[in-house]
């Protein structure tokens, strides 16, 4: 297994180390700033990279959308066959080019990157540290004195004694989980059509997902070294800022954010907005109150 992840030590660790020694003379070689400003610098580059990838991404989770009532009709037409439905469906994502998986492609992009700097630090704080990747020894004697706010970012949750260490990785690992839990509910108040709740796969989906990957977060980050919490919670900031972003100026068709858009290009334009559109009131009847008739009496 590391022989196969070895180009990722290599690379994970280069861009790394090539920040700190660019940050070095500001902030010093063993400053816990540095190496976490080089963590966090990794992050920014591999978001950088993966934007195609998150292009793509927003893509397809649009043609899904706009493939809803098609999506319904098979479900509805062969509900007693689920091996034909899936085929049906198959052939449908096929036929539009868009792929129900690829709103998972950043995250699996992400994740030998996260494993191979999980490895790298988890190297760091051993006793005697172990070195992966292009770190030299100082690198690493480095490295393991490095602290964030005053806890060492080689150390995890259930491998120290040291209350500092357990207190910043709880903050870490609530933050990672509030930066989970607000990006998928703005996707799913903001950047979603509306959808009927009651039969609609993709918005089951999203429910699923809004509480399921922060009690991943909460409970598989008690392993994590602080610097990979460093690392998932800048990542999981950079989304948030990402989807907001995509939200606001390119948001999905029929979502309320698209409709909020259009109401503000309308009233910037000086348009009247069919809700607020109302018949101009004659001069002569401008201020006047309307006098009932009177009926004429029978003789």
């Amino acid at each position: 297994m590391d022989s196969i992840l070895k180009p990722l030590y290599i690379a994970v660790s280069w861009v790394i180390v090539t920040i700190h020694d660019l940050l070095s003379p500001l902030f010093g070689a063993d400053s816990g700033v540095s190496w976490s400003l080089a963590i966090i610098g990794l992050v920014i580059i591999i978001r950088i990279i993966l934007i195609p990838l998150f292009v793509k991404q927003i893509k397809s989770q649009r043609a899904l959308t706009a493939l809803q009532p098609h999506m319904k009709e098979i479900q509805k037409k062969y509900k007693d066959d689920r091996q034909k439905q899936s085929e049906e469906m198959m052939k449908l994502y096929k036929e539009h080019k868009t792929n129900p998986l690829a709103s998972c492609f950043p995250i699996l992009a992400q994740a030998p990157i996260f494993f191979a700097l999980f490895t790298v630090l988890n190297g760091i704080g051993k006793n005697p540290p172990v070195k992966h990747g292009v770190l030299t020894q100082q690198d690493v004697v480095s490295a393991a004195q490095a602290k964030f706010f005053n806890a060492p970012i080689s150390q995890t949750f259930l491998g120290s004694d040291i209350t500092t260490v357990k207190i910043v990785t709880v903050i870490l690992i609530a933050f990672m989980s509030l930066t989970t839990f607000t990006t998928q509910r703005q996707l799913m108040m903001k950047g979603m059509p509306k959808m009927d709740s009651s039969n609609n796969m993709m918005l089951q989906q999203q429910k699923i997902m809004l509480y399921a990957f922060p009690l991943i977060f909460a409970i598989s980050g008690v392993n994590f070294p602080i610097g990979v919490l460093i690392y998932w919670s800048t990542t999981n900031l950079w989304t948030w800022g990402q989807q907001f972003y995509v939200i606001k100026r390119n948001p999905t068709p029929g979502s309320p954010a698209y409709e909020e858009l259009q109401r503000k290009r309308a009233h910037k334009n000086g348009e009247v907005t069919p809700e607020t559109d109302v018949a101009p009131l004659d001069e002569e009847t401008k201020g006047q109150r309307n006098q009932p008739k009177k009926k004429k009496k029978k003789k």
